[in-house]
């Protein structure tokens, strides 16, 4: 993925922490700090003016609040929360934020947002351009979330989709969240050589399978490292066959 340059705007009423920022972004060449402010009336002038891709945003300010900012101007750019506080977490992913990073910032959850950032770019472009989006590799990382709670996860932890409805339960370590999306709609982006469609109900990440046994009508059970027993239907069982053979 070619990286393209960013302009962002750092809006913290804190003089000490736009400069904590600015240093730790001082490894991401690709985000070029054009402009800070250290309330919401500044910002918003200075948004107004330069029109950045992406401002960091601090929630707790004199006056005005982050999510106040987003409520007055027209068009927001992307926004990745910074603050002290956890309990905003929530209202942030509903005003579509792109990440929520807690300070002090960790210089890993930092680069984990803005590689967010850059896919989320490039993906836009490719829409933009008319290209197809290609297959989500086991490598990389998706944002899940489900109520309050939020996850971002490598697909490669991701052992079973199970449809429900118009949604799909996502099974990884001891966590099953919902999300809005069909089985249909997931496998279109999956990685088929990895995400197989067991049935009508179950997509399985191959590297997962513990053991394969005959079930009857000449399909297939497979148990998965996580304990979960799914039937491969016996349409499903010959191309199963045909992928794992030689």
């Amino acid at each position: 993925m070619q990286n393209m340059p960013i302009k962002a705007i750092i809006i913290d009423d804190e003089r000490l922490a736009r400069n904590e920022l600015k240093k730790l972004l001082e490894q991401h060449p690709d985000i070029t700090i054009i402009d800070e402010a250290s309330n919401v009336d500044e910002a918003i002038e200075k948004i107004d003016l330069s029109r950045p891709d992406l401002i960091f945003l601090d929630i707790q300010m004199p006056g005005k609040t982050g999510f106040d900012l987003l409520a007055e101007i027209e068009k927001s750019p992307r926004v990745i929360f910074t603050t002290a506080y956890d309990e905003f977490a929530l209202k942030a992913f509903e005003v579509n934020a792109l990440d929520y990073l807690l300070k002090p910032i960790d210089p890993k959850r930092l680069t984990d947002a803005i590689q967010k950032l850059q896919t989320e770019i490039s993906l836009e472009q490719a829409s933009l351009l008319g290209v197809n989006r290609g297959p989500l590799t086991e490598l990389d990382q998706v944002f899940v979330k489900d109520g309050e709670r939020c996850w971002f996860v490598k697909l490669s932890e991701i052992r079973l989709f199970e449809s429900v409805g118009n949604y799909a339960k996502v099974y990884f370590s001891t966590n099953k969240p919902l999300i809005l999306k069909s089985l249909n709609a997931l496998e279109e982006r999956l990685d088929d050589r990895v995400f197989f469609r067991a049935n009508r109900k179950h997509i399985i990440n191959l590297h997962w399978i513990e053991k394969i046994e005959p079930y009857f009508n000449g399909g297939l059970l497979v148990e998965l490292k996580g304990g979960e027993k799914i039937e491969i239907s016996r349409r499903q069982t010959v191309k199963f066959k045909e992928m794992m053979s030689f």
